[in-house]
C-alpha cells in the first residue's frame, strides 16, 4: 500500500453518513497529511455534518454528495484511490458507497469497528483502537510520515480522540490514546479550544429539547437496568433539531443510577434511527445486529427500523425481553 502512495495521486476520502467528529476529523486529518506529501485530495461526505464541527481546518472544501452530486462523481471518476475512513461497510456510505463499488477504484479502508465487510483493496483495521483518528496517527508513525502531521491535521485528529473516547473515559481509551493526545498537545494543538468548539455550543432551543426529552420522553425499565428515550418526528420540528443535535442524548439515559443499557429511538421520517449504549460486557452491538439491522462497538452501537415509531418501540421491548435475561440480570 505504501508503494501505491510513493508518487502524487488523486485521492477521494469519504466516511459514513451523518459524520461525527471521528469521521470528519480522521477524513480531514488524513487529507492534510496526504496533501503535505504532494497528493491531490478531496473529502466527500455522503450528507451533511453537524454545525459544531465546521471549525475544523479544511471543512470549507468538503463536498456534500447530496448537495454536489455531479462534482463528487467527477472527483470519483478521476480518482486513483478511494480512502474509506471510520466505516467498514459501503452501505454506511449511502448512495455514494454504491457508486464507489461500481467504480472499481482501489480502496483503502481505515477503521476500528468490528465485523468489516470484504470490499477494500487495502485495509488498516484495529478493533482495539479508540478511534479512526488514533489509527491515522498509528499509520503515519508506521510509515514514517509523522513529519507530515501538521498542526491543522493534529487539530482534526484530536477531535476524534476526545469524542470517541467520551473525553478519555471509555474503556476503548488506552495508554496509546493518551500518548497520542500528549503528542498532539506538544505539537501545539489547543485542546481546550477543540473541547469548547464541540461541547460548548448548545443552542438554547436544544437545551429545551433535552429538558423536554428528560421530562416527557424518558422511560425506565428498572428490572432490566435499562432506560430509553423515544423521540417523535414532531419533537424534532418543534425544537428545530438539526444534524448532530441529538448526539449524546443516549448517554444521559445511560448515566442514570443503576442503568447498564440505554437506547434512543428517533423518528427521522424516512426511517426510525436507534442508538444503543451499554456498560461493562453488555453487548450493545450484538443487540443492534440481532434485532435492528445495525452494528457497532461492544458498548456503542446503532440500528434502524422501517416500521412506525410505535411499532419500533414495541419491537424494542420484545427484543429486550429476549436479550435482558442473558445480559442484564
Amino acid at each position: 500500500m505504501l508503494n501505491a502512495l510513493s508518487q502524487p495521486r488523486r485521492i477521494l476520502i469519504t466516511t459514513h453518513h451523518k459524520p461525527d467528529a471521528d469521521a470528519l476529523g480522521s477524513s480531514l486529518g488524513w487529507a492534510h497529511v496526504l496533501q503535505a506529501r504532494g497528493h491531490a485530495v478531496t473529502v466527500v461526505v455522503p450528507n451533511d455534518f453537524p454545525g459544531f464541527l465546521d471549525w475544523m481546518p479544511g471543512t470549507t472544501s468538503v463536498l456534500d454528495y447530496e448537495q454536489s452530486q455531479d462534482n463528487a462523481l467527477k472527483v470519483l471518476q478521476e480518482a486513483d484511490l478511494v480512502c474509506c475512513l471510520d466505516f467498514n461497510d459501503l452501505k454506511r456510505n449511502n448512495e455514494l458507497g454504491q457508486k464507489i463499488e461500481q467504480s472499481g477504484k482501489p480502496i483503502l479502508m481505515v477503521d476500528h469497528h468490528p465485523y468489516p465487510k470484504d470490499f477494500a483493496t487495502y485495509s488498516y483495521h484495529k478493533v482495539e483502537a479508540s478511534s479512526t483518528c488514533e489509527l491515522i496517527l498509528d499509520l503515519c508513525e508506521e510509515w514514517g510520515w509523522m513529519d507530515s502531521v501538521s498542526l491543522d491535521a493534529g487539530t482534526c485528529l484530536y477531535a476524534g480522540l476526545v469524542t470517541d473516547t467520551g473525553s478519555f473515559r471509555f474503556p476503548s481509551c488506552t495508554p496509546n490514546t493518551h500518548r497520542w493526545a500528549a503528542h498532539l498537545l506538544e505539537m501545539g494543538v489547543r485542546h481546550f479550544q477543540v473541547h469548547e468548539s464541540i461541547f460548548d455550543q448548545t443552542p438554547v432551543e436544544i437545551l429545551r429539547f433535552l429538558g423536554h426529552c428528560f421530562l416527557n420522553r424518558l422511560k425506565v425499565l428498572p428490572e432490566w437496568h435499562t432506560a430509553y428515550i423515544v423521540v417523535p418526528q414532531q419533537d424534532l420540528k418543534d425544537f428545530g433539531v438539526r444534524t448532530g443535535d441529538t448526539e449524546g442524548l443516549v448517554n444521559y439515559a445511560l448515566n442514570l443510577k443503576g442503568m447498564r443499557f440505554a437506547s434512543v429511538i428517533i423518528d427521522r421520517g424516512v426511517q426510525v434511527k436507534m442508538s444503543f449504549r451499554s456498560k461493562g460486557k453488555v453487548p450493545a452491538n450484538l443487540f443492534a445486529i440481532q434485532y435492528f439491522e445495525g452494528g457497532g462497538h461492544l458498548n456503542a452501537a446503532g440500528g434502524q427500523s422501517g416500521d412506525t415509531l410505535e411499532q419500533t418501540e414495541a419491537r424494542f421491548l420484545t427484543a429486550m425481553a429476549s436479550f435482558a435475561p442473558d445480559h442484564l440480570r
